[in-house]
């Protein structure tokens, strides 16, 4: 039998065996392969339809008796397989314009069937009589008529489709995206996220592998014992898929720096100035944080709306009038003893957590958590041992002065 192989370049499984080991196989295998592969010309083999996952195609390819041949080729830069795909993308979208240009004119042929009947009432409204050959025969062409015709509107629907899918074509080709900064920003932020989630990986694959070389017997979540060859070839994985997203984490930063990084930062954005949004256009500032900024929508139908993005997303400055932020005192509404809570959803109905207060400050108070029985809280009958520090806060959507229970508001109790 043939074997499998890991192609570095495309990241794709390809089982190679020849026509002969096909034709032997079982309908069932055959369909079982269809339908996770894709036969390619160009690799003389079946490529799996995976990119990422490939637990699928590994277990077919182990179920048909296949070797693993292990790996070949050299894994591609972030650079180069966006240019291929770029590439692809251009031949993609000649292809659809020109599917576009011939379906365009086979309808144009298609329709222009009817053009010697314009205005020619008789022909569209003469009534068939049973039984007369030359009226049967004529409502024969008629019907032939119609049908092009509606074969020629199909043929401008499909028009229209090809443009389509020829004008994403080309929006992937020309890489408008990598000169967007939020689009570079989000981009970046995912890659750290997931070289952390990766070393994450690799820590405690590491800490697995210490406690299997102490003699300690490690179970898998099927109850297998996992081996140190296991886990070597686990570590081994992740330490390459780690190396091709910090190189993807270099491109996208190589990116931001070509478009001169970002322009806007909690220095040059200040509470009260009227900013233009990549996707929302006017937009007023209401705070400015390291990070990010909340801003409220001026114009269009979504005017009012209340969004937090990161300063990547401010396209340009339109009305620099800072407003100097009142440092009014807040005051701590709470005494010790009142009892505080978090009534989810429909007002005070249900209680789904109670708070006791067990000591205040001027900036904030300590609570915690008492017992509810038939949705009465229980003052002093405490369910959590240890207690919580809160922090008065007022709310920036509306009038409310107090603590909260994470997202939660918590008010204080009525009986």
């Amino acid at each position: 039998m043939g074997k499998y192989i890991l192609n570095q370049e495309t990241q794709k499984f390809e089982l190679h065996f020849d026509k002969a080991e096909y034709m032997a196989l079982s309908e069932s295998q055959k369909k079982e392969i269809k339908s996770n592969f894709l036969w390619s010309r160009t690799a003389g083999a079946w490529v799996s339809r995976s990119i990422h996952h490939h637990y699928r195609a590994v277990q077919i390819a182990e179920k048909l008796g296949l070797e693993n041949g292990g790996k070949e080729g050299q894994r591609l830069s972030y650079a180069e397989e966006l240019e291929r795909k770029q590439e692809r993308a251009e031949a993609r979208a000649e292809r659809f314009e020109t599917y576009s240009e011939n379906a365009e004119k086979r309808g144009k042929v298609m329709t222009s069937a009817l053009d010697p009947y314009r205005g020619d009432i008789a022909f569209f409204t003469q009534p068939i009589i049973a039984g007369h050959s030359g009226s049967q025969a004529f409502a024969r062409q008629r019907e032939r008529l119609y049908a092009r015709v509606h074969k020629g509107f199909e043929e401008y629907r499909k028009s229209e489709y090809f443009a389509d899918r020829a004008a994403t074509a080309r929006a992937t080709a020309d890489a408008s995206q990598l000169k967007k900064p939020i689009y570079l920003h989000n981009r970046i932020k995912e890659q750290n996220a997931l070289i952390k989630k990766l070393e994450g990986y690799i820590a405690d694959y590491e800490n697995t592998l210490y406690k299997i070389e102490q003699g300690e017997a490690v179970k898998n979540y099927k109850g297998e014992i996992l081996t140190t060859e296991r886990i070597e070839k686990a570590i081994e994985n992740c330490i390459e898929k780690m190396e091709y997203e910090i190189d993807k984490l270099a491109f996208f930063q190589n990116c931001m720096d070509e478009i001169g990084g970002n322009k806007f930062g909690r220095e040059n954005i200040k509470v009260g100035y009227v900013v233009k949004i990549a996707r929302w256009g006017r937009c007023l500032i209401l705070t400015a944080g390291p990070v990010n900024v909340t801003y409220k929508i001026l114009d269009g139908g979504a005017s009012g709306g209340i969004l937090t993005d990161p300063y990547a997303a401010i396209v340009e400055i339109l009305e620099a009038n800072e407003i100097k932020k009142e440092t009014s005192k807040v005051e701590n509404p709470y005494q010790v003893g009142d009892i505080l809570c978090n009534y989810g959803v429909g007002g005070n109905k249900y209680i789904r957590r109670a708070y006791q207060v067990i000591k205040t400050t001027d900036t904030g108070v300590k609570l915690q958590r008492i017992k509810v029985e038939n949705n009465e809280p229980i003052p002093g009958q405490f369910i959590e041992d240890k207690a919580v520090q809160r922090k008065i806060t007022k709310s920036k959507w509306n009038d409310f002065v107090g603590v909260y229970d994470g997202d939660w508001q918590l008010h204080k109790y009525t009986a």
